[in-house]
């Protein structure tokens, strides 16, 4: 969360907002916003979603900060002639730069963990360059809600859900689904939405959020 409220901040500055402006606008106090800068506080889902809309980033980009010269990927066995452009070397129908970024393995013990307000996780399942997209686990305490207050709300977008274990109550617009394990949903994120676990386990899915920027 220490890490989250220095990116908030940083891009904030970026933004040319100051604390209070991005307070009045996200339609909460200052105080709040200085004590999630602060690490002192933890946002909601629906506060997340706010905050990354009014700053014109991706909710990813809140996460960390991204490396505007990041390394090339290294090839095994390039000493073998599999380098990017090598004899071996099947990827060479593509420009290298166009291959490097775009694999993203991440082992659980180094996975990124945003823990939020209402007893939600989300972990960060893949980290490749592309803008606006957020392939997560997420894990809902009982009871716990996608917002502080259970109001529904919407974003651009889409998201795909699985469930893994327990149960998951989506509620999209006027209508209400309730899912349990092996079962999954798609839905644009621009319908007021909201999630919520019902039941007395804890629940565990696979989100993925797309937007359109």
């Amino acid at each position: 969360m220490e890490s989250l409220g220095s990116r908030l901040k940083d891009i904030r500055l970026k933004a040319g907002l100051t604390l209070r402006e991005l307070a009045r606008q996200a339609e909460v106090s200052p105080s709040f916003v200085s004590q999630i800068e602060n690490g002192k506080s933890q946002p909601s889902v629906a506060t997340l979603y706010v905050f990354s809309q009014l700053l014109d980033v991706s909710v990813d980009e809140l996460f960390e900060a991204r490396d505007p010269h990041p390394q090339p990927a290294r090839f095994v066995g390039q000493e073998e002639g599999w380098e990017p452009g090598g004899p071996k070397n099947p990827t060479s129908a593509w420009p290298p730069t166009a291959y490097s970024n775009r694999v993203s393995v991440v082992h659980p013990t180094h996975r990124p963990h945003l823990n939020m307000a209402e007893g939600v996780v989300w972990e960060r399942l893949a980290a490749t360059p592309e803008h606006a997209a957020n392939f997560m686990k997420i894990t809902y305490a009982p009871g716990a809600t996608s917002t502080a207050g259970g109001d529904l709300v919407s974003h651009v977008g889409w998201e795909y859900g699985y469930v893994l274990e327990g149960e998951l109550e989506v509620t999209i617009g006027e209508e209400v689904f309730h899912l349990h394990s092996g079962e999954s949903l798609g839905f644009d994120s621009a319908i007021p939405h909201v999630l919520r676990n019902p039941g007395e386990t804890e629940f565990v899915g696979l989100w993925f959020v797309h937007g359109t920027s």
